[in-house]
């Protein structure tokens, strides 16, 4: 991915608008925990939903998603209907009970709700890997854009890239981060589309509403070049789409730094809208990002360039290559370039607060020092961010697969252990810490099998693909989790009064 030359007007442009959102960063600095990765200001029910929408708009969608589509072509779509279906999972079944909780972080809502330190634990331990999980896909994000940027090889971009995160969330501040996630949507939904206007516009296609457009030039991939990019299953099954689909679903609807962003809300419509607006944020990415696979693949075989779909790298900066090859002015791509580090910085920040609020508040006042004063917990919580950038960019040196596979990975951890702790502890009172310690347990246990004994027995790989392992996983957690609830000790009258009062608004017999 390293080239001869810097991209100087790009790189101008992308120090530019990280100036921009440095100084909008400085203008608050966290001084306390419930400051720190998981609360702050309240910005309106629109600017929680770009905030959801920022948050969640990662490499993987902005970059990994055009380039599942690029290789894949409709089985892709797979990952906007899981993504997208994930919230709406959220909205009817979630939203508004978790803001009743009142609690700023996922073990902190299972410690309180199942009544136990020990599911707190391990609940916050379980945030920490999924949060290292789904760095490792945004470091490589970020890699392969500085990789472009500064015309160096992939492993001294990973350093490279590291260093500008941390420096950008030390400079700007934590309380930054989360201001700036709403001018950050505006940049990436900005960066995203405008390049797709243009390159639709000198393709002759309809181009003031691409997304309206490109099926005119699905229909000339496949009548002049024999590709049947809507072929839905092409050399992949139903059980694998199915499987993925709803592993993302149940994922996204169970990743701590998304559910956090409903701790902090003022109110339950707050909540509600928050989520209605996150997802009509989110819509218009994901409605844009199959056009720069098809355009990719249609400049390709108009040049006659051979179709590699084992190029990983390749595939992943096809928003680049359809740009590149679309002869786009120098400013558009350097703009595309800043949407794609903004999606990258914005979401690896929230993650690794988010991990190391986990560990500072969950973690390190209730196992290592019972007497954390503010300050201390702080202090934990900047040291931590700092180790997990660390393993994230080690691990990412090596990288396991594209992008979007990279993140389905901690999806599927998160579809196997946090939404069903979530779910039954919403929705069933007789649900109970011995029941969520065993389903959880249970779904690491089916996550983490492919990798281990996978190659061994075919059996788990077939029924729990890697990134896809929670279609069946989740409702085996689910299942676990109530025979064990119920053949144990039932949860304390007191949290199932406020379940009834609090949570559902169901008054006393």
């Amino acid at each position: 991915m390293a080239s001869d030359f810097m991209h100087l007007p790009a790189l101008a442009i992308v120090a530019g608008l990280f100036v921009i959102f440095i100084v909008s960063g400085l203008r608050t600095r966290s001084n306390q925990t419930t400051e720190y990765g998981f609360s702050g200001g309240y910005t309106g029910r629109i600017g929680i939903g770009a905030s959801i929408a920022s948050n969640w708009m990662s490499a993987a969608s902005f970059m990994g998603l055009a380039g599942m589509f690029y290789i894949k072509g409709y089985f892709a779509m797979a990952y906007v209907v899981g993504w997208t279906g994930g919230y709406v999972l959220l909205l009817v079944l979630m939203a508004t009970q978790i803001r009743r909780f009142g609690k700023y972080t996922t073990p902190d809502f299972v410690g309180f709700r199942y009544e136990s330190d020990a599911a707190r634990t391990l609940a916050a331990l379980i945030s920490i890997v999924i949060t290292i999980i789904y760095c490792v896909a945004q470091f490589r994000g970020i890699a392969l854009l500085v990789s472009w940027l500064f015309g160096i090889g992939y492993t001294p971009a990973v350093l490279v890239g590291a260093s500008l995160l941390v420096s950008f969330v030390v400079v700007s501040g934590t309380m930054g981060v989360a201001r700036n996630q709403k001018l950050q949507y505006f940049v990436m939904i900005t960066a995203f589309i405008l390049p797709l206007m243009l390159l639709t516009r000198k393709l002759g296609y309809f181009w003031i509403l691409p997304q309206f457009g490109y099926g005119a030039a699905i229909n000339d991939l496949q009548q002049q070049f024999g590709f049947c990019w809507s072929d839905p299953f092409s050399g992949n099954s139903l059980f694998g789409w199915l499987a993925l689909c709803f592993t993302l679903m149940f994922g996204t609807a169970g990743l701590p730094h998304v559910l956090s962003r409903f701790y902090m809300v003022p109110g339950i419509r707050d909540a509600r809208w928050g989520v209605v607006w996150g997802l009509f944020f989110i819509a218009l990415i994901y409605w844009s990002a199959p056009i720069f696979g098809v355009l990719a693949r249609l400049f390709e075989a108009r040049a006659g360039l051979p179709f590699n779909a084992r190029d990983f790298d390749a595939a992943d900066m096809v928003i680049l290559t359809a740009s590149g090859m679309g002869r786009l002015p120098v400013w558009v791509i350097g703009f595309l370039v800043a949407g794609g580090m903004s999606a990258a910085f914005s979401t690896s920040a929230g993650l690794l607060l988010n991990g190391s609020a986990s560990f500072s508040y969950d973690i390190y006042p209730r196992l290592i020092r019972p007497n954390a004063s503010e300050t201390d917990k702080v202090f934990a919580a900047k040291g931590f961010f700092l180790i997990l950038a660390i393993i994230v960019m080690v691990l990412a040196l090596k990288p396991w697969g594209m992008i979007a596979e990279i993140a389905a990975f901690a999806f599927a951890l998160a579809g196997n252990t946090i939404f069903p702790a979530f779910l039954l502890g919403i929705w069933w009172c007789r649900a109970n810490s011995s029941g969520v310690i065993s389903g959880m347990l249970l779904g690491v246990a089916i996550t983490f099998a492919p990798l281990v004994a996978g190659d061994s027995i075919p059996f788990i790989t077939r029924f729990f693909p890697l990134t896809s392992s929670a279609f069946i996983g989740a409702p085996l957690v689910l299942v676990t989790m109530i025979l064990v609830s119920l053949a144990t000790a039932p949860p304390s009258d007191e949290i199932r009064r406020f379940l009834r009062r609090n949570v559902h608004d169901c008054q006393e017999d």
